[in-house]
């Protein structure tokens, strides 16, 4: 889907999460924040993904979140520390689209963590939500 911008996964994808949300993990959220891209693509699948949960799940998308500075691609830095560092400063919050809310803050790919630790950080300290929580679809093999 990401490669070559092939949209059939974004269905299944969606109602996996949807499903794992409401029937496993049973968390009330008010709003999703997908994760800005590094990149810009025509297609972009973390976006689009949670569009689909979005409707599935019932809730809006939020706007409270912008990626405010270019970043190199985090695959190409191997160091957590030198990630961490490169995200500084990059997002900023509108906290009247996230104070008191219940976020799940959504992912494709969980890898060192440093992108997602870093917005979380940023919508604890300047968004005031009532919780932040994260989902990925899946995890960056070891190795």
């Amino acid at each position: 889907m990401k490669y070559r911008q092939d949209k059939c996964a974004i269905g299944e994808l969606a109602e996996a999460a949807a499903d794992f949300c409401k029937n496993k993990w049973l968390l009330k959220i008010d709003t999703i924040i997908p994760v800005p891209p590094t990149q810009t693509r025509r297609l972009q699948p973390v976006a689009a993904v949670a569009q689909s949960l979005a409707v599935l799940l019932n809730v809006p998308l939020c706007a409270g979140l912008k990626k405010v500075k270019k970043t190199l691609q985090l695959k190409d830095l191997s160091d957590y520390h030198e990630r961490t560092e490169a995200l500084q400063d990059a997002f900023e919050i509108d906290a009247s689209e996230t104070k008191g809310k219940r976020i799940l803050l959504f992912d494709d790919l969980y890898g060192s963590g440093a992108t997602v630790r870093t917005i979380a950080d940023a919508l604890l300290k300047r968004g005031g939500p009532k919780s932040v929580h994260l989902l990925t679809l899946t995890k960056k093999a070891s190795g």
